[in-house]
């Protein structure tokens, strides 16, 4: 099977129905960001302070590429969608699976996280801004789930039905 790629804004949820989807489907999870922080020895909040967002999204797109392709799911940073050469592989490997919340979740879950630079001193509207310059990014996907008001265990049960349903549809 190929690699299923959960993507989404910082604080949909993508670590935890990452870990819920991997033991429902038996298969190993990984987490981009934290193989950055493995690799690089560093922080995600040390890279943005000293070497900047732009060496943080170069450091992504190679690890992204270094990932297996089969049998794994993998989670990634909630920017790793701006880039379409992270798109195009991710589409071109497996199936992106997008997770969404709404603004108010999203601020309710990252506003006071020191780990998320991009996050932890931003507005609801700051954030609401960022998202939106995101969203038809994040859009660009195999399926698109919306995470508002449901448990990890609905979430978990909805991607691997429609991606059942996407695998009968190719053959």
């Amino acid at each position: 099977m190929k690699a299923i790629y959960l993507t989404g804004f910082m604080g949909a949820g993508k670590t935890t129905v990452g870990e819920q989807l991997a033991a429902e489907m038996n298969l190993p999870v990984l987490d981009t960001d934290q193989e950055i922080i493995k690799k690089l020895n560093k922080t995600i909040k040390e890279m943005f302070e000293q070497q900047g967002e732009s060496f943080f999204r170069l450091e992504e797109t190679k690890i992204l590429k270094e990932l297996p392709t089969e049998n794994i799911i993998i989670t990634t940073g909630g920017g790793i969608v701006i880039k379409e050469e992270n798109r195009a592989w991710m589409k071109e490997h497996g199936h992106i699976v997008m997770l969404h919340a709404e603004i108010d979740t999203i601020y309710e879950r990252v506003h006071s996280d020191q780990t998320r630079p991009l996050a932890s001193k931003k507005s609801k509207d700051e954030l609401n801004e960022l998202y939106q310059s995101r969203e038809n990014y994040y859009k660009d996907c195999t399926l698109l789930i919306e995470t508002d008001q449901k448990n990890i265990e609905d979430i978990v049960k909805e991607i691997i039905t429609r991606l059942k349903e996407i695998e009968i549809g190719n053959r």
